[in-house]
């Protein structure tokens, strides 16, 4: 068996980061290389009851986040049109839902008390304590938003595009190139972007406005997360791995077995530890990053088909959400001590 680990498994991805950044002058990415985007695994039946605590959700939910500067959570329905949201703090957790005027592709952070919502040829802007909504105009088929310190929005498309916003939603640059940009991770001033399509990472060269380096990001990547080290942390759904790269220049730093069909992410900045969500198992599992190696550090069962996973910074509660609509899972962290 081939050894995984850490800075040498880069060489893994050299093949591809030649491929793409000879790409990387490219007006569009119609004539790629690309493969069906990796999914999550369908859950088998729960055989064991969820740890900790369920709240009473009934709503499918798709995508999870903890609203910043809060204690509310922001969910993402089955539909992907309704957006909830949650105070976990109240029992029963109190529940206000905000129609969306399309489908979105998925939710990430605003500014404090924001969420926003990726959805076709607009990004929503959503006051989580009002519920008031606030749009701006994109081109395309937005599947990734991600706000910047200094109030600008960089947003992926499905034609594989990434515009960088002013706070006013004035287009500043556009980079094209991409099969498609479905998730962006920020580090320090640079942009790199998850294609599902062609399972690959991709550092932007914004002063030229132009794709950077890339690197193959496993055999089907789903979703992604940074921390504050600088790392992005990256779900090989496909392949049962888990991907640790740097950027500036992009660097795939470790790489360790999953299996399981890892998903969601969530990362708990005080153990540096990033939390997987396996949805062929109905687990969610806990890796310690900090020595250069993922060390496994807890291993709970969930909800069925956990396919979102959160974590709030404040009290270190770990929420996963089920996409069958079994509910709302809260493993709070002093119950996470021990692992199992």
């Amino acid at each position: 068996m081939r050894p995984r680990g850490s800075v040498p498994s880069a060489i893994a991805g050299v093949a591809m980061l030649v491929l793409l950044a000879g790409c990387s002058s490219r007006t569009d990415g119609e004539d790629l290389p690309t493969r069906p985007p990796a999914t999550a695994a369908v859950a088998s039946d729960v055989t064991s009851g969820p740890a900790d605590q369920v709240l009473p959700v009934a709503t499918p939910i798709t995508d999870l986040l903890v609203v910043t500067g809060t204690g509310l959570l922001a969910a993402l329905d089955g539909s992907a049109t309704t957006l909830s949201i949650i105070d976990p703090a109240t029992n029963p957790p109190a529940v206000r839902t905000i129609a969306l005027p399309a489908r979105a592709a998925a939710i990430a952070p605003g500014r404090t008390g924001e969420v926003l919502a990726a959805l076709p040829n607009r990004v929503l802007r959503i006051d989580a304590a009002s519920g008031t909504t606030t749009e701006v105009a994109v081109a395309g088929d937005v599947h990734a938003v991600q706000v910047r310190g200094d109030g600008s929005l960089v947003v992926g498309t499905a034609d594989g595009k990434v515009r960088i916003l002013s706070p006013a939603g004035e287009v500043l640059d556009t980079v094209s190139g991409l099969a498609s940009a479905d998730a962006l991770a920020l580090t320090g001033d640079r942009v790199s972007v998850l294609d599902r399509r062609q399972t690959s990472l991709t550092e932007l060269d914004l002063r030229k406005d132009q794709l950077g380096l890339a690197l193959r990001a496993g055999d089907g990547a789903t979703n992604l997360i940074t921390d504050h080290f600088g790392r992005i942390i990256v779900t090989d759904t496909a392949g049962d791995e888990l991907l640790v790269y740097t950027a500036g220049p992009l660097v795939l730093r470790q790489r360790f077995p999953v299996r399981s069909s890892p998903y969601a992410l969530a990362y708990d900045q005080r153990s540096d530890t990033v939390w997987v969500t396996c949805t062929q198992t109905n687990e969610v599992v806990g890796f310690d990053l900090s020595t250069g190696i993922p060390k496994e550090v807890g291993r709970f069962p969930t909800v069925r088909q956990p396919n979102s996973v959160a974590i709030d910074e404040r009290t270190g509660d770990l929420f996963v959400g089920s996409a069958t609509g079994d509910g709302l899972q809260r493993i709070r962290a002093d119950q996470r001590k021990g692992g199992q």
